[in-house]
């Protein structure tokens, strides 16, 4: 099983056997914090600083884990309230509980694959139970310059309890998340190296290498071309473990751009979870404001095996750690309390994500700070342009004949069933599939 999961690192490995539990990890350098003996010795781990296995303080921690542990009284497994960091459980003929970070791993051994919920710890007595959870709380009453200091000092602790290097990097798209996360980690570092990657002409291209000039940092940028993508597209899938055709569009240039990056640095920051937490996406617009803060809890309890996937398997199939420092606890809470007209704020126009800009008017240029969102796969030129090879090299006949899968899942295009077959080809036929997720508004298992 690890084997299976080595490209997470290649700096530390373990195994544990103790109390009836065997526990292994890989893990690579820019991972590794001081950490209790005691723990070393008892539990393996996902994320830079794990909790105790003692369900009471789970609820306090502020970065993303998955934690499991050999206690006297049996296996303790436990996970991040986002599920930043991946975790996947399944039971042996035998009766026995495995698990797992990647899916991969456990089907060496169980066709029982289910994942481990956000928020939750499981021991043998008790089961799962939830200790935390997403979830609206009472509005902030400030006003939205009140509002936009505290989430400036919250942005800035987060990403500031992250850097552990003189030396780090940023995944840079020219885009107001990746570009805020650059601005807030350049002051603590003597050297941040950016990365950038779209087809030639791109404009995240454009604006990535505007962003770099201003904040003075090393950029590297990768042109990519129609070829480049196809040739990386077995081994994107074979570590997203995922056929969703949004979710593989917009993974193709992260991976290949992490590829890279991971020559230059241990650990990235990413800009990801902005969109949720503040209202980035053009359907939020036409959404009734009493229905925003909804919306905005449940695109973002859905993160966990969709957009953080694609995160998480784009940096660890290098041995990279990501940081998604907009996903610390304190600046989610804090978030999710702010009301709704300072997140798509609307005058005469909504501007999506008002509060967030407000809040960072002094770090980026106005061309920057203010350019309008678009989708990661359209802002690096790849468009459709997957979608029109798959629609020249499958047949109608092909689509309607295989779109259906066995355990009730529709395909919903062309595209998808290309990616399908690959992942087929990777993963053999599987009937269950409830471990992966869809994004929003594809049908789930039993849905048509």
């Amino acid at each position: 099983m690890l084997q299976k999961l080595s490209h997470r690192g290649e700096d530390g490995f373990k195994i544990i056997e103790s109390h009836g539990t065997t526990l292994g990890a890989v893990w690579p350098e820019a991972q590794v914090a001081p950490t209790p003996p005691t723990l070393q010795k008892q539990a393996a781990w996902d994320g830079s600083r794990p909790p105790l296995p003692d369900p009471t303080g789970l609820g306090q921690e502020q970065e993303p884990f998955a934690l499991t542990a050999a206690l006297p009284d049996g296996l303790f497994l436990a996970r991040d309230p986002l599920g930043v960091c991946p975790l996947y459980y399944g039971w042996m003929p035998g009766g026995e509980l495995c698990f797992a970070s990647e899916v991969k791993a456990l089907l060496e051994v169980t066709e029982t694959v289910k994942e481990v919920p956000p928020g939750t710890w499981y021991d043998g007595e008790e089961g799962f139970t939830v200790f935390a959870e997403v979830e609206l709380n009472s509005p902030l009453s400030q006003d939205s310059e009140q509002v936009a200091s505290s989430l400036r000092l919250l942005l800035e602790q987060s990403v500031a309890r992250r850097i552990n290097d003189r030396e780090m990097g940023c995944w840079l798209s020219g885009g107001l998340d990746s570009s805020a996360m650059a601005a807030l980690v350049r002051p603590h570092v003597e050297k941040l190296h950016t990365f950038g990657g779209g087809l030639d002409g791109a404009p995240d291209l454009e604006y990535a290498g505007k962003v770099s000039a201003f904040l003075d940092t090393e950029h590297h940028e990768i042109i990519l071309t129609l070829d480049d993508l196809l040739a990386a597209l077995p081994e994107v899938i074979y570590h997203l473990e995922s056929f969703d055709a949004l979710l593989v569009r917009s993974s193709i240039t992260n991976y290949l751009v992490a590829k890279h990056a991971a020559g230059h640095v241990g650990a990235v920051f990413s800009g990801e979870g902005a969109d949720e937490l503040f209202g980035g996406y053009a359907y939020l617009k036409e959404l009734d404001p009493e229905h925003l803060p909804g919306e905005l809890v449940d695109i973002t309890r859905r993160l966990h095996n969709t957009a953080l996937q694609r995160v998480d398997r784009s940096a660890n199939a290098h041995g990279l750690v990501a940081h998604v420092a907009f996903l610390d606890m304190d600046v989610v809470r804090f978030a999710l309390r702010i009301p709704a007209h300072l997140k798509l704020y609307r005058n005469g126009k909504v501007v999506e994500k008002w509060i967030l800009r407000r809040a960072l008017d002094d770090t980026l240029p106005d061309d920057v700070l203010w350019r309008r969102k678009s989708k990661f796969w359209q802002g690096s030129g790849v468009g459709d342009l997957l979608a029109e090879y798959a629609g020249e090299n499958i047949t109608d006949a092909d689509f309607r004949r295989e779109r259906t899968l066995d355990n009730g899942w529709s395909l919903n295009t062309k595209e998808e069933l290309m990616y399908y077959r690959v992942f087929r080809d990777q993963f053999g036929e599987l009937d269950n599939l409830s471990w992966m997720g869809r994004t929003k508004g594809a049908p789930r298992a039993g849905e048509r």
